[in-house]
């Protein structure tokens, strides 16, 4: 799929607006659903009259897991998810002539606690909690959707990239001197380059093979030392043996500071990309060293502006 429309729902954000650039980029016509009145159609719409005739539905749509878990924020990221999806399949099931295929974010932390081995589409092993519920029921209601459309749930790792996403506040970090490991320092982390979603995203289309859960995720994952290490290395300029470590006992205390949740840097993600892989999928940055180096290119200097969900 070269060419041809596609919708996007939820697309404002870190990852959504670089999409939606790179899809014009390659010629697509974009329709957007969302919040505010720029979009095609707004949440409360009709959203069968945007979807009819698309050539494909990417649903972005969940507000922001940096945060503190309250009950209302909670029940904002559960809502945020599972409602939106509920309506884009209702929606779906009322097109004459609807996308031929959906795919709906999701995330890796669906995944147990992994340091022992990679969890892949086939055989990875589903964890509990909070985080690991609301992925659950996500992906519920967009495989229990009543429509025949081919189903994709996109189980993305940490995306890098610049201008925000979960990068700005670990390039902070390191410039302030804190970049060293965080907590143990022994847990993985699983990642993907901005670019290569774009392209997991354009193979999937392409590839009616694929449906079902995806795991977006470099082949190469790392610890979370050779993570700060890294960063130290491209964003700070310090040595990679330097550094103020930050133990558990100081992010949890962070996170009451900033309003987010410690299990975001804590919890070890090992996700393996068994299907992108098997199907061939070419990454253009599997390894971490290159993909910061490309970020850096258009990262500017000093501190960057994180916004907190």
């Amino acid at each position: 799929m070269n060419s041809g429309v596609i919708v996007m729902a939820g697309a404002s954000g870190f990852m959504g607006r670089r999409l939606q650039e790179a899809f014009r980029r390659d010629g697509f016509e974009v329709r957007t659903i969302g919040r505010g009145a720029q979009n095609d159609a707004q949440w409360d719409d009709d959203l069968a009259p945007v979807l009819d005739g698309a050539d494909a539905l990417l649903n972005l749509a969940g507000r922001s897991v940096s945060c503190r878990y309250t009950k209302k924020t909670a029940d904002e990221i559960f809502s945020s998810r599972t409602e939106t999806t509920r309506s884009l399949g209702e929606a779906l099931a009322r097109c004459p002539n609807p996308p031929i295929v959906w795919l709906n974010a999701s995330t890796g932390t669906i995944y147990r606690d992994a340091r022992d081995r990679p969890q892949d589409e086939a055989d990875g092993e589903l964890g509990t909690g909070f985080s690991v519920s609301v992925a659950r029921a996500w992906e519920c209601e967009l495989f229990d959707a009543p429509t025949s459309v081919r189903k994709v749930a996109l189980r993305t790792s940490i995306v890098l990239g610049a201008d925000g996403g979960a990068l700005s506040p670990l390039i902070n970090l390191a410039r302030v001197g804190f970049s060293g490991p965080q907590g143990d320092g022994d847990q993985v982390f699983s990642w993907i380059h901005l670019d290569d979603v774009y392209g997991a995203v354009r193979h999937i289309m392409a590839d009616d093979r694929i449906a079902g859960p995806v795991n977006l995720a470099s082949p190469h994952p790392v610890r979370n030392r050779t993570l700060t290490a890294a960063v130290r290395r491209h964003f700070a300029g310090r040595l990679p043996d330097r550094g103020v470590p930050l133990p558990r006992w100081s992010l949890e205390f962070g996170g009451r500071v900033i309003r987010t949740e410690p299990e975001l840097v804590l919890k070890s993600r090992w996700v393996e990309p068994g299907v992108l892989t098997a199907t061939g999928y070419e990454f253009a940055f599997p390894g971490l060293d290159e993909a910061l180096a490309d970020i850096a290119k258009e990262t500017p200097r000093g501190l960057l502006r994180v916004q907190l969900g």
